[in-house]
C-alpha cells in the first residue's frame, strides 16, 4: 500500500505555498515531515485530509492489488496540534459515543483501549473540559487507534506531552506503522531521529528527501540546517 501525491499545488491568493508536490509514501514506515514555521507543513496535511481544497494535482491510496482509493474520512486520520473535542462529555462518554457512531463493534474492548494510552479510570470519568492539553491529545490519538485509518497524519502531536507520556505514544505509533502509512510533522529534530524511518523536508515549496542513512548520525542536524537556512516561509 502506498500514499501517492502527484503534481499537488496549493496557493492562498497570489501566494504559492506548495508547488508541484510529487511523492510516494509506503506502508510500514513513519515519515518525518520537517520544515520551518510557515513552510506549509499544516497546509500539506490539510490538503491530504480534505480540510482545504488545492488547485492542481491529486492524492490517493494505491492498494497492494493495484486498486486506487480516493482519500476520505474513512482512510485518513489527522491528529491536530490542538484537539477539538466535545468538552461537555467525559473521556469515556466521548470514546464510547465515537465507537457507536463509527459502528465499531468493540465496546467490550474499551478498557483495553484506554489502557493503551495509560488513562486511568478516574481520568476517563472527568469532563474533557478539565483535561490538560496532553490528555486531550491522548484521547485524539486514541480515536485513530480505534478507527485504524490507512493513512495517519500527525501535526506536531507530542509537544504537549511530558517525557513519560511522549515515550508511551512513540511506542504506540511504532506498533501502528506496520499496517499504516504515518506522516509526522515536527520542528523537533530529536523526535524525527527517534521515531522516523524516513525524513522529508518542505523546502522552497517542494518536498525533498533526506538520505535515510543520515537520520541517526551526528551529521543529520547539520544537513537539515543546510537545507532550511535559505527558506522563505509564508504560511503554515
Amino acid at each position: 500500500m502506498k500514499l501517492i501525491v502527484e503534481n499537488l499545488e496549493k496557493s492562498y491568493g497570489d501566494s504559492l505555498v506548495l508547488d508541484n508536490i510529487n511523492y510516494s509514501f509506503d506502508e510500514g514506515k513513519i515519515y518525518g515531515l520537517l520544515g520551518r514555521n510557515g513552510s506549509g507543513k499544516t497546509t500539506f496535511f490539510s490538503c491530504l485530509d480534505d480540510l482545504i481544497s488545492f488547485e492542481k494535482g491529486e492524492a490517493y491510496i494505491l492498494n497492494d492489488d493495484g486498486s486506487r482509493e480516493e482519500l476520505s474520512d474513512l482512510n485518513v486520520g489527522l491528529v491536530l496540534t490542538e484537539p477539538k473535542l466535545p468538552e461537555f462529555l467525559t473521556g469515556y462518554e466521548f470514546i464510547k459515543s465515537f465507537m457507536e457512531i463509527c459502528h465499531i463493534d468493540e465496546i467490550d474492548k474499551i478498557d483495553e483501549y484506554f489502557a493503551m494510552i495509560s488513562l486511568s479510570k478516574n481520568d476517563q470519568d472527568k469532563l474533557i473540559k478539565d483535561y490538560s492539553m496532553g490528555m486531550k491529545n491522548k484521547i485524539q490519538i486514541l480515536m485513530y487507534i480505534i478507527l485504524k485509518p490507512k493513512v495517519l497524519l500527525l501535526d506536531e502531536p507530542l509537544t504537549s506531552f511530558d517525557v513519560i507520556v511522549a515515550a508511551e505514544i512513540k511506542d504506540i505509533l511504532k506498533d501502528l506503522k506496520h499496517d499504516h502509512i504515518i506522516l509526522f510533522s515536527t520542528h523537533i529534530l530529536e523526535l524525527a531521529t527517534s521515531m522516523c524511518d524516513e525524513v522529508v523536508v518542505i523546502h522552497q515549496k517542494h518536498l525533498e528527501t533526506v538520505d535515510a542513512e543520515l537520520i541517526h548520525t551526528k551529521d543529520f542536524e547539520d544537513k537539515i540546517v543546510e537545507i532550511l537556512k535559505d527558506e522563505e516561509t509564508t504560511v503554515e
